[in-house]
């Protein structure tokens, strides 16, 4: 039996660099084999990390988002290369803004692009559509009718031109409400985390108390130290009633694991359509404004993936607060690390844990 200190003293260097604490969770072939955490979950009262907090997950929210569309995919609600405005009409027409001025859309927004990041997009959390969407529903901002008020947003570049973060995941949360006519939170509390066994997890973190969560700081670069901010999400959930599929659900290490661990057994996607999930989605055109490590991921369908599988068989994502997720179903690896932490220094190198994982398991 490995005693993981390579993982455990890669894991040990975010303390130095001044990450307040953090959790970290490993399943090989269905089992728990890995599980550590250090530092504190609150650095003012000197609270130590525990295990059982929950964390503002941000983008590892995508990924399950992401597959409860995907979920409506295999129904055969909808087709990948569909339009967008077949299923919300208010992007039938959508302009784009240039150098030269504002000018009609060349091509329709397909779903395709949204699970992409091609759809011409902006991650602008304060645009005039969105604006006028919080003093419309007095800060409540429903997330179909929010999505709506976004469709009046000039894009800022051709649908399909190129890769670009962006909120195309809060869409696709959008158009699951249409599709399955239900609140987003409902949808997937229901088909993703009520089978996996997921009880504290949400894109509604109104329903659990604020007790529940670890202190959320922000890494001040001047000071060099992290600054709380309280335990709410920062900026993406738009008001009381929007569920962002891109950055809203809150979850803890155990309920993710099982997430992770759902998806990488086929309990909540087939195999077909997982594999679709982990292939590469750009196309030639795209794929230059992708910037993956060492040229050697892409994207897939709301996710990082490889371009050549005889090298790296993982694919995963990270969140803004510095969590990051792995799924390596060739190797049996599900892997995730939990942080709460803005503007993290660790944020570049938390990838690199599964590397250190399978070289301490030998795999």
């Amino acid at each position: 039996m490995t005693d993981f200190k390579n993982s455990i003293s890669f894991l040990d260097s975010f303390l130095e660099m001044g990450v307040p604490g953090y959790d970290c969770i490993a399943y090989y072939n269905g089992k728990e084999v890995f599980r550590h955490m250090n530092g504190y979950s609150d650095l003012e009262t000197k609270t130590p990390v525990m295990g059982n907090e929950m964390y503002n997950i941000y983008s590892c929210s995508k990924p399950i988002t992401c597959a409860a569309a995907l979920q409506l995919f295999e129904k055969g609600k909808f087709e990948l290369d569909d339009e967008l405005s077949t299923y919300i009409p208010e992007f039938k027409d959508m302009t784009v803004r240039t150098e030269e001025g504002i000018v009609k859309a060349v091509r329709p927004i397909r779903i395709r692009n949204l699970f992409t990041m091609t759809a011409g997009f902006s991650y602008d959390l304060h645009s005039p559509g969105l604006e006028e969407a919080r003093k419309a529903t007095d800060g409540r901002c429903p997330t179909v009718e929010t999505i709506k008020y976004l469709a009046k947003d000039p894009l800022i570049y051709q649908p399909g031109d190129k890769y670009q973060y962006s909120l195309a995941h809060d869409v696709i949360a959008a158009l699951v409400e249409v599709l399955a006519e239900e609140r987003f939170e409902d949808y997937v509390k229901k088909n993703i985390f009520d089978v996996l066994g997921m009880e504290h997890t949400t894109y509604n973190r109104d329903k659990f108390d604020d007790s529940l969560f670890a202190s959320q700081y922000r890494f001040d670069n001047e000071k060099k130290c992290p600054v709380n901010v309280g335990k709410k999400i920062q900026g993406y959930r738009l008001g009381s009633e929007y569920d962002s599929g891109g950055a809203g659900a809150s979850s803890t290490t155990e309920d993710y694991i099982r997430f992770l661990e759902g998806m990488r057994t086929c309990k909540i996607l087939k195999p077909v359509t997982l594999e679709m999930m982990n292939s590469p989605q750009l196309t030639p055109k795209q794929m230059p404004t992708y910037s993956g490590e060492d040229d050697i991921m892409t994207y897939g369908l709301g996710v990082r993936t490889s371009k050549d599988k005889t090298k790296i068989t993982e694919f995963g994502w990270g969140g803004a607060a510095a969590s990051a997720l792995s799924i390596d179903r060739v190797k049996g690896l599900t892997v995730f690390l939990a942080k709460h932490l803005l503007n993290s220094p660790s944020q570049s190198v938390r990838q690199q844990i599964r590397a250190r994982l399978c070289e301490d398991l030998g795999i």
